[in-house]
């Protein structure tokens, strides 16, 4: 099996998002915001937020909201602005803010004017085997974030990675976020991580779609927003180098995935714990970082 073939978690290569540095021994990064583009003044209003928080806890961060969300449950449900409106509301929190940003790509079409606003590209978990698509992104320079699809094996993605790496783009990140546990449901495994990381690439642990309870709710999903926390800490214990949440002022009032997203006041004392695991499992003076 893969994992027989595993090496030191710890040696995976280091990637450079705008002054953010995940991996190979770097501090833990944070990936957060709303799950979709709601308005320009919600967006930044929450990316305002999250940078002081991080300030203050000394937590690198990138920005994450969806111009698009093209795989919504129903075909009535809110998408957000659009690739043009998107893009132009994360290119001001992007200048404005001064903090690195990342949105989903859905299209080969999409991905050159993304990649001239974003800092890097995010490949959604449904489409994490499409080939065009991804070499697509990593052609145009920007670090990728790798989704693993519900219906993968963490080894499986080093055939992603190699997709990237043929056309010369090895600034990449996995994103775990559960595996399909028979309907509307799944779980996590841990192993996940260091399996991914031995690939030789960094790993980020998406908390709150891990708590997502797909299609549940008949025209959307639900889920199971108390256990992100949870599954925050034991990813973090588990070597993650990321993690990734979705968060809103008001999820029950979300326009997508507010059953597991996170109020913005549960932020601050969850990354606090998250940086005590981290510095009590992973010294950052016990890794060699490549790059």
């Amino acid at each position: 099996m893969q994992a027989a073939q595993m090496t030191d978690a710890g040696c995976c290569r280091q990637v450079h998002i705008g002054p953010v540095t995940v991996g190979g021994g770097a501090p833990l990064a944070l990936i957060a915001g709303p799950c979709v583009i709601e308005s320009a003044e919600l967006a930044f209003s929450v990316a305002s937020y999250l940078k002081d928080c991080c300030r203050q806890l000394d937590i690198p961060l990138i920005f994450k909201s969806s111009y698009d969300k093209a795989n919504r449950s129903s075909a009535a449900s809110f998408r957000g602005p659009g690739l043009v409106d998107g893009l132009a509301v994360l290119e001001r929190i992007r200048r404005e803010l001064d903090i690195p940003v990342i949105s989903d790509v859905h299209s080969v079409e999409e991905v050159q004017p993304a990649a001239e606003v974003l800092d890097i590209l995010q490949i959604p978990a449904f489409l994490c085997r499409q080939t065009d698509l991804l070499q697509a992104a990593a052609r145009t320079g920007r670090p990728l974030n790798i989704k693993k699809g519900q219906f993968l094996a963490p080894w499986d993605m080093g055939q992603a990675a190699a997709k990237v790496e043929a056309v010369g783009n090895r600034q990449i990140l996995f994103t775990e976020r559960g595996a399909s546990f028979g309907y509307n449901n799944l779980v996590v495994d841990f192993r996940g991580i260091a399996i991914m990381q031995s690939i030789g690439y960094p790993v980020v642990f998406d908390a709150t779609h891990s708590v997502q309870l797909p299609g549940a709710a008949g025209d959307h999903s639900g889920g199971q927003r108390q256990f992100a926390p949870l599954l925050a800490r034991a990813a973090v214990a588990a070597g993650a180098d990321a993690v990734f949440m979705e968060v809103h002022p008001e999820p029950d009032r979300a326009l997508c995935d507010g059953a597991n997203s996170l109020p913005l006041e549960a932020v601050p004392p969850l990354l606090r714990q998250l940086k005590s695991i981290q510095r009590a499992v992973r010294p950052p003076d016990t890794s060699t970082p490549t790059s």
